[in-house]
């Protein structure tokens, strides 16, 4: 017989993203339509340690939907790797009559899920969020999709400086294990070479390219680059590398950073966390648990959480085919 749920628990965790406000949003107020009591878990998993918990009602969560980062706050807890750590996180969620919970995080997050629910038994259901759209089981997670129009935004900048000055700009963006946001912006932005972790360039290769991009007759070149890229050990590194092979160039860097993870979210994100915030709940009170909401095919889907853990978000080789197209 399946359990009633009576009050659902809602926290996010790891990094923050756009979009992750508008699914708190969702959760809330999804269950207030289904007469279910909210709590929010503020700082992630250490905020379930120490019980920092408040009742959540659909009023609560008005203005939020266009507000960046996460009103919830999000912190990285040690302690709740511990088996005493989640032991207090039991504890402090049965004392508060809080009998599931929708975690919006990443995949670290959604391993502490599943080896909470494998202790206890306690019904979870993850929602992903993260600007590296790294986790597999959704063609997009939250804040992806406004991390790449950040991204697109600060290159176009970039380009104005470097065509009035002929400069060559190695743009890094974050990506650390995965490449998604360095094609998709570096094809948006029309780059000259897009450097990922799944696709070893090569720097011989990537001087030849930026050789027969000077002799095509461009005056100035955008190279994107993941963090996680392995052609260099640093992006300053690269830099050196270029200026003493092709002295013709001037080269500059410059390092997105966290200004990536920032600012409102768009409008398809919002939709995302709206989608998938209702799809949790609705799917935690069908009973179900232990499984990440997402989109696959322009559907909510449901994925186990073992699954989008162990399992690897792929390249779009297509994508890559087309990034070589447009460099030449």
């Amino acid at each position: 017989m399946t359990k009633t749920i009576k009050k659902i628990g809602v926290l996010t965790s790891g990094g923050d993203s756009p979009g992750m406000n508008a699914a708190i949003r969702a959760v809330v107020r999804t269950c207030a339509y289904h007469n279910v009591d909210c709590v929010g878990i503020y700082r992630g998993y250490q905020g379930m340690i120490e019980g920092d918990f408040k009742e959540m009602g659909p009023r609560s969560v008005n203005n939020i939907v266009n507000k960046g980062g996460t009103i919830l706050k999000s912190a990285r807890s040690l302690e709740f790797k511990t088996k005493e750590g989640r032991e207090k996180a039991y504890n402090n969620l049965v004392k508060a009559g809080i009998d599931s919970l929708v975690i919006i995080g990443g995949d670290g997050s959604f391993t502490g899920a599943e080896i909470f629910n494998t202790e206890y038994g306690f019904p979870v259901m993850g929602i992903p969020g993260t600007i590296d759209n790294d986790i597999f089981g959704t063609s997009h997670t939250l804040g992806y999709d406004t991390a790449l129009n950040t991204v697109v935004e600060v290159i176009d900048k970039i380009r104005d400086t470097a065509s009035s000055h002929n400069r060559l700009f190695l743009v890094e963006v974050m990506g650390r294990d995965a490449g998604h946001i360095a094609l998709n912006a570096g094809i948006g932005a029309g780059a000259e070479e897009i450097l990922i972790p799944e696709e070893d360039l090569g720097l011989e290769r990537l001087l030849d390219s930026l050789k027969k991009s000077k002799a095509s007759g461009k005056s100035s070149s955008i190279v994107v680059i993941a963090e996680g890229d392995k052609i260099g050990k640093s992006v300053f590194e690269l830099k050196d590398y270029i200026e003493e092979n092709l002295p013709e160039y001037d080269v500059r860097v410059s390092v997105l950073g966290h200004m990536q993870r920032g600012g409102s979210p768009s409008c398809y994100d919002r939709v995302l966390a709206s989608r998938l915030g209702v799809k949790a709940v609705e799917s935690i009170l069908e009973g179900k648990t232990n499984y990440m909401v997402g989109m696959l095919n322009d559907k909510v889907a449901l994925t186990p959480l073992e699954l989008a853990i162990k399992g690897k978000s792929e390249i779009d080789r297509e994508l890559l085919r087309v990034s070589e197209i447009m460099s030449t």
